[in-house]
């Protein structure tokens, strides 16, 4: 049974891609929008930064879709871990130079994730990226210092906040231009910090969100009981 399931599986995707190719001349692209963003782009949006123009500018819902999975891994990934018993045996601190070095990195990370979040309309970066090294600056100071708490409530503070801000503003693109999450204020000068309109307010959303999001799934995991010896 599970052979006839591949293999039917298997024969409706070659019939698939065979009807998809054989709409297609040789040569042709099979991607014409896209060709379409770059020509009009910088001058819509003003982003230097077309990956961030075509995330926040062109494939909002898109994005916002993505940040709802990541919400519900977060919430699974907390109904999975549980909480911890308040008797529960905690892991021993790292090392001297784990901690110092956890403690030297923590400031940094933090004003790295948050450059990177300021300019991903104008370099590579942006929300996604920033708010991973963000979450990464508090795991790692939890790995050095497994005794130290992050406060659960103050995290879905902050995502629930950041994701509010992410629609507001998609309401208020609705309500202004008629289109969700469509840019707003105007694309500015290219190259400049305050430029591409709404796109760094996205931006800024999306990286406390998803530094929040990860970050409580990291103190989760590290909240996880050490087995007893």
């Amino acid at each position: 049974m599970r052979n006839l399931a591949s293999l039917l599986f298997a024969g409706g995707l070659a019939f698939l891609l065979l009807t998809l190719l054989s709409q297609l001349a040789f040569g042709t692209p099979p991607m014409r929008v896209g060709a379409e963003i770059l020509a009009v782009a910088p001058g819509e949006v003003g982003a230097a930064n077309l990956v961030t123009a075509i995330l926040l500018g062109y494939r909002g819902f898109d994005t916002l879709g993505e940040l709802a999975i990541l919400f519900a891994a977060a919430t699974a990934a907390g109904v999975v871990l549980g909480r911890r018993r308040d008797d529960a045996r905690r892991d021993p601190p790292g090392g001297e130079v784990l901690r110092t070095g956890a403690d030297l990195l923590f400031p940094l990370l933090v004003v790295v994730g948050f450059y990177v979040i300021a300019h991903g309309h104008l370099t590579p970066g942006g929300g996604f990226q920033g708010g991973v090294i963000l979450a990464a600056a508090f795991f790692v100071a939890l790995l050095a210092q497994p005794a130290r708490h992050l406060s659960h409530g103050l995290i879905l503070w902050i995502e629930g906040l950041a994701g509010a801000a992410f629609i507001l503003i998609g309401i208020w693109a609705l309500v202004a231009d008629g289109d969700f999450l469509a840019p707003l204020l105007g694309p500015g000068r290219m190259g400049d910090l305050v430029s591409a309109g709404t796109l760094p307010l996205l931006s800024l959303a999306i990286g406390l969100k998803v530094g929040a999001e990860l970050a409580g799934i990291m103190a989760h995991i590290a909240d996880a009981e050490a087995p007893d010896t």
